[in-house]
C-alpha cells in the first residue's frame, strides 16, 4: 500500500528549460551548442547539484571546458532565473493527492544556485511534506545514499513509498533500495502509473 509519493522536481514538476534559456540570450545553434556543452552537458555540471564547490569555482571549470566562450558563459550564467519554468499542473496536483491522504516529497538534484534564482518556478514547495534537494546534502542521484537518507529522515517504509523521475537512472536506484519508482513521461502518464499501484 502506497503513503508516501515522492517527486523529482526537474521536468516533473518544473521545467529544466536550459535551451530556452540560452536562446534567449541571442545566442545561435552553434553558439548554444557549445555552451550547452561545457555546462549542462558536462560532468561539472553535476558539481552545482551536489553544493560542495562555489558557483564561481563552477563557473571557471566551465570556462575551463571551452575558454573561447567566456564571455557567454559568464553572461548566461550571471543569473539563471527562467532556465526553471513553472507546470501550472504542479499545485492542483499536489493538492489533490494530499487530500487523498498521501505524503508527498521531493527528492531532486537541485542547485543552491537555481533554488535562489528560480524561486518563482517552485512556488509548490510549501504545499509538500519536506523531500531533499541535493546541495543541502551534498548528495546527487542515483546514488543510493540518497535514497537511504530520504528513508531514514522521514522514517519511511521503502515498499510504502512510490518515486517518479524522467532519468532512468535515477528510477533504477530507487528500485535498488526497496521503493516502487517509474520513469516520468507526463502528468497523465504518471497518474496511469499511479494508478496501477493504487493511488486512486
Amino acid at each position: 500500500m502506497i503513503k508516501t509519493i515522492i517527486f523529482d522536481i526537474g521536468n516533473v514538476l518544473a521545467g529544466f528549460a536550459w535551451k530556452p534559456f540560452f536562446q534567449s540570450f541571442g545566442y545561435d545553434d552553434s553558439q548554444i551548442d557549445r555552451i550547452s556543452k561545457a555546462t549542462v552537458g558536462s560532468a561539472i555540471w553535476e558539481e552545482y547539484d551536489r553544493g560542495c564547490m562555489s558557483d564561481e569555482e563552477i563557473l571557471e571549470a566551465f570556462v575551463q571546458n571551452d575558454p573561447s566562450i567566456e564571455t557567454q558563459l559568464r553572461e548566461s550564467l550571471a543569473n539563471i532565473s527562467g532556465m526553471i519554468t513553472k507546470y501550472e499542473y504542479a499545485i492542483p496536483w499536489i493538492k489533490e493527492l494530499k487530500g487523498k491522504g498521501y505524503q508527498l516529497l521531493v527528492l531532486s538534484n537541485f542547485s543552491r544556485k537555481a533554488f535562489t534564482e528560480c524561486m518563482d518556478a517552485l512556488d509548490f514547495l510549501p504545499l509538500v511534506d519536506g523531500g531533499i534537494l541535493s546541495y543541502h546534502d551534498h548528495l546527487i542521484k542515483p546514488d543510493p545514499a540518497i535514497y537511504r537518507l530520504l528513508l531514514e529522515r522521514y522514517h519511511l517504509e521503502a515498499s510504502a513509498c512510490v518515486f517518479m523521475d524522467d532519468m532512468p537512472a535515477n528510477v533504477e536506484a530507487a528500485k535498488g533500495v526497496g521503493m516502487h519508482a517509474f520513469v516520468f513521461r507526463n502528468q497523465q502518464q504518471a497518474i496511469e502509473e499511479l494508478r496501477c499501484l493504487g493511488v486512486e
